[in-house]
C-alpha cells in the first residue's frame, strides 16, 4: 500500500471514471431492485420483460428523434457480435472501413470474410483520424464514431454514394453525443458506455434502406449463423425481444439511465454534460507541464474519453496505483497502446465537479511521488 492518502475533501463523490464498464448511477440499482420481482427469473416471452424491451427502444427512438422508418433492433452479443452480423448480413460485396484505433480495426478483420472482397481499410494513427470516402466498388461504409481505446473522435457522415450504406459504431458515443441519425444507415451500439448497463447486448437504430439490405441479403442462399442473422433481429425486435434470452438485468440499468436522460433534457443535456467534464481534463492537460492531450488536433478530441500523456519523468502506472488505493479508479492507458498514459472516462453519468476533483488528485499524487 502507498503511503499517499488523499484528503477525504479533495477526493470526488463518486470515483468510477472507468471507459467501459461504466458508472452506474444508484438509481439505476434502485430500480432493478424495485423490479426484481416482476421482471428478474421470468420467461423473456411473456408481457413484463417484452414492455421492458419496448419501453427501451421507444425511449431511444426518442431520444435519437428517430426519422421515420428507422427502426431500433437489438440482440445478444454486443458490438463484437454485430461486427459479425455486419459481415454477414449488410455487407454485399465490398465495405470500406477507417481505422483509427480498436474498434475501427476489428470491424475491418470482419469485413476481411472469405466471402466478400477484400475490404478497402483507411488508417490513421492512434491519435488522430481518418474520415470515410467515396470509393468504386464499395457498397458499406463503416467508421467508429469515438474510439474508446485512443480517445479520438470524428463528426458522423454519411458518404453520398448511390446504393451504398453508412455504418456507425457507436458504442463508446451512443447517449453522451449529440448526433443527427439521418447522417447513416445504421448507429448501433453495446450499452456499457454512456447508458450505464452491462454488456452483451446490441442496439441499432436501422434506416428503411438498412432494412432493405438485410432482408435482400438474408433471402439469398449465403450461410449466416442462426444468431448472427439480421432478418432474426428486425423480426424478433419487431416483437420487442431478442432471438435468445436476453440479460434482464441490463435491460432494466439501460431502461432507467434512458429514462434519466429523458428527464434530464435528452442528448442536448447529455452532449453539453460530455463536452463540460472533458474540456475539464482537457484544460488542466494543456496547462500542465508533464501532461499533454494525447489527440492532437482539438477537432478530434473525444468528448467522452479523455487521453492524456504523461511526461516520461511522471510513472503513470504509479499514479494510478496510488488513485485506486484511494478509491479514484480505471484510468489507467488501454493495454495495447503501450504509453505512459491515463485514459479518462467522461461519459454523461460523470459529475463535471467530480472531473475538477479528479485532476486535482493526479496534481496531488504527482506531487507527492516526486517528493
Amino acid at each position: 500500500m502507498s503511503a499517499i492518502t488523499i484528503p477525504a475533501d479533495l477526493l470526488p463523490r463518486d470515483g468510477r471514471f472507468g471507459s467501459g464498464p461504466s458508472l452506474v448511477r444508484r438509481q439505476q440499482l434502485d430500480d432493478l431492485v424495485a423490479r426484481g420481482r416482476t421482471v428478474l427469473g421470468t420467461s423473456h416471452r411473456q408481457p413484463p420483460v417484452k414492455r421492458l424491451v419496448a419501453e427501451v427502444q421507444e425511449r431511444l427512438a426518442a431520444l435519437y428523434r428517430l426519422p421515420d422508418g428507422y427502426e431500433v433492433l437489438l440482440a445478444n452479443g454486443g458490438s463484437t457480435a454485430f461486427w459479425d452480423s455486419a459481415a454477414f448480413g449488410l455487407v454485399e460485396r465490398r465495405a470500406q472501413a477507417a481505422v483509427f484505433g480498436e474498434f475501427g480495426g476489428k470491424f475491418a478483420k470482419a469485413a476481411a470474410a472469405p466471402w466478400l472482397q477484400a475490404p478497402d481499410v483507411r488508417t490513421a494513427e492512434p491519435g488522430s483520424a481518418i474520415g470515410l470516402e467515396a470509393a468504386e466498388g464499395v457498397d458499406l461504409y463503416g467508421t467508429p464514431h469515438n474510439e474508446t481505446s485512443t480517445g479520438a473522435m470524428v463528426p458522423v457522415r454519411r458518404v453520398e454514394q448511390e446504393g451504398a450504406l453508412t455504418i456507425i459504431d457507436a458504442t463508446s458515443a451512443a447517449g453522451g453525443v449529440d448526433v443527427d441519425v439521418r447522417e447513416c444507415d445504421v448507429y448501433y451500439f453495446a450499452p456499457q458506455k454512456n447508458l450505464g448497463s452491462d454488456g452483451g447486448l446490441w442496439l441499432a437504430l436501422a434506416s428503411p434502406a438498412a432494412i432493405e439490405r438485410i432482408e435482400r441479403i438474408g433471402a439469398t442462399d449465403r450461410y449466416i449463423p442462426e444468431s448472427l442473422k439480421l432478418t432474426n433481429a428486425v423480426t424478433n425486435s419487431r416483437k420487442h425481444q431478442t432471438l435468445n434470452t436476453p440479460a434482464l438485468a441490463t435491460l432494466s440499468l439501460l431502461e432507467s439511465q434512458l429514462r434519466w436522460l429523458d428527464e434530464q433534457g435528452g442528448l442536448t443535456f447529455a452532449d453539453a454534460r460530455t463536452r463540460e467534464s472533458s474540456g475539464v481534463v482537457y484544460d488542466w492537460a494543456e496547462r500542465t507541464e508533464w501532461a499533454t492531450p494525447f489527440v492532437a488536433d482539438p477537432a478530434l478530441r473525444s468528448q467522452v474519453v479523455a487521453t492524456v500523456d504523461l511526461d516520461e519523468a511522471i510513472d503513470g502506472a504509479a499514479v494510478t496505483a496510488v488513485l485506486r488505493e484511494n478509491g479514484v479508479v480505471d484510468i489507467d492507458p488501454y493495454r495495447k497502446l503501450g504509453r505512459n498514459q491515463l485514459r479518462i472516462g467522461t461519459y454523461v453519468s460523470v459529475d463535471p465537479d467530480d472531473a475538477r476533483r479528479l485532476v486535482d488528485c493526479i496534481d496531488y499524487v504527482v506531487e507527492r511521488l516526486a517528493q
